[in-house]
């Protein structure tokens, strides 16, 4: 595997008080198979959870888009609840047991047999209820996944690369997932809709578009990059050494090494702060990020055709977003890039609220009648569906700096000789009241019986965090 070639700009700290050396210009193979590795993850996030399975999931298998948004925050609450319980005890654990990759393989062999069974996922076939615990299964083992591959950032990473490394491993994310998309549309939505020479003229392998096969489909898919992708990272990614404790010794160890974590937040104010903070608005891009595919598809109407569509254009900014976070890093300090993204996340969300089939932004109506099409091609023909789209990509590219720019200030306020733990901590105000979002995305959907209605809470969460932010220190833009 070539290096890649990249400065980072700054300075650190390495041979002494008063010496200062650039960070590295190249990033290790190891780095890159981190980079790798965090980027065959989370196609299984931009496939199953947002843009393609759970729409599919609330407009098919349970039939009603409003009550399909009530039964996917209802299956968020409960693995939310058992990531908040879990990861902290793991990411605590595993910073006594030492070695990260076998468990990381673990959750790869849990995570591939279960995607690959949703495609057995049709009308008429698995129960509703057996699909959404398999959904819970995958969301809890995903997020334990998170907390052992995020702590190995930093061994993975040259010194001051982490920005780098942060956010490159969105970025691949975010590529990886586009290119799935765009395969799954022209090889399998768009052929018999479009006559495009380009276009196959019929589905490919013989998949049948009447049985919903494309959007089963994407269970598969997930799973065979995310079998694939680890295998350079197995290989030649540095992983923690081995302390010789046993793994059942290691967990009594976590439990009290999770004490000692809470304790010592009163030593690390700003950490805990900064956590609080996280708490309430990764709470809310996470609803945002779980509820935005059944959302768009509600809202405006769209079918797997303008979903695909969407979600290729979303992934394909949130590569965008995940490239420009190191910049916003090291140009304002991770902490001022967390807000100026958060920030914006919630105007252009609130925007959102006031868009529909027939109006935008609240005040301007649009009569599809009276009002000739956009252009003449096979989706997005008007311009409120034009105008969310454009909304969407925005909000796609903060989102995913945000994620990047979060993980690189954790890494600047916590203490190295206990990333691990912190990074469980990190996991718990990332999934903690996750729980608490869906409930409230529930809540407000089952009791106004509207979609728009239960994405109100998820601004306010943002909003909430976006304040808490003010009062943390640190993580200032470096000299």
């Amino acid at each position: 595997m070539s290096e890649l070639t990249g400065a980072a700009p700054g300075m650190s700290d390495v041979a002494g008080d008063d010496v200062l050396v650039p960070p590295p210009k190249t990033l290790s193979r190891g780095a890159l198979s981190w980079i790798l590795h965090q980027g065959s993850r989370d196609p299984y996030v931009i496939l199953i959870t947002i843009y393609i399975f759970a729409p599919y999931f609330s407009r098919v298998l349970v039939g009603d888009p409003v009550k399909g948004q009530a039964a996917v925050a209802d299956i968020s609450t409960i693995y939310g609840l058992i990531t908040a319980i879990t990861a902290p005890l793991l990411g605590a654990s595993i910073e006594r047991f030492g070695p990260r990759k076998p468990l990381l393989g673990l959750i790869v062999a849990i995570m591939v047999p279960v995607l690959f069974g949703l495609w057995l996922a049709k009308p008429g076939g698995l129960p509703v209820s057996m699909v959404g615990a398999a959904l819970i299964v995958l969301g809890v083992v995903y997020n334990w996944g998170d907390v052992l591959n995020n702590s190995l950032l930093s061994r993975a990473a040259g010194k001051g690369q982490e920005p780098v490394l942060s956010g490159l491993g969105y970025a691949v994310a975010n590529g990886l997932s586009v290119s799935l998309l765009i395969f799954m549309m022209w090889g399998f939505v768009l052929p018999g809709v479009v006559p495009w020479s380009f276009v196959p003229a019929a589905p490919l392998f013989g998949i049948n578009q009447a049985e919903y096969e494309p959007a089963r489909l994407a269970g598969p898919m997930a799973a065979s990059v995310m079998l694939l992708g680890p295998i350079p990272f197995f290989l030649w990614t540095r992983d923690a050494p081995r302390t010789g404790v046993s793994f059942l010794a290691s967990l009594k160890e976590g439990v009290k090494l999770i004490g000692d974590t809470f304790a010592n937040l009163k030593g690390h104010a700003d950490v805990a702060k900064f956590l609080g903070a996280r708490m309430l608005y990764c709470d809310g891009m996470t609803a945002l990020l779980i509820f935005g595919g059944l959302f768009a598809a509600g809202l405006m109407k769209w079918g797997e055709l303008e979903m695909l569509a969407y979600g290729i254009s979303l992934s394909i900014f949130g590569v965008l977003g995940g490239l420009i976070a190191p910049t916003l890093d090291r140009t304002l300090g991770p902490k001022r890039a967390v807000q100026v993204e958060v920030g914006i996340c919630v105007l252009i969300l609130l925007g959102t609220l006031g868009m529909g089939r027939e109006k935008i932004l609240f005040l301007w109506t649009w009569d599809a009648a009276t009002h000739p099409a956009i252009w003449n091609g096979p989706l997005f023909r008007t311009l409120p569906e034009i105008v969310y789209l454009c909304m969407g990509l925005l909000i796609a590219v903060f989102v995913t700096a945000q994620y990047a720019s979060s993980r690189t200030l954790l890494v600047r306020l916590a203490p190295p000789d206990r990333m691990a733990a912190f990074f469980g901590l990190f996991s718990l105000s990332g999934t903690a009241t996750v729980w608490l979002g869906s409930l409230l995305v529930a809540i407000a959907t089952k009791v106004f019986a509207s979609q728009v209605a239960g994405f109100i809470p998820i601004a306010g969460l943002l909003a909430l965090g976006l304040i808490g932010l003010f009062a943390v220190k640190g993580g200032e833009r470096e000299a």
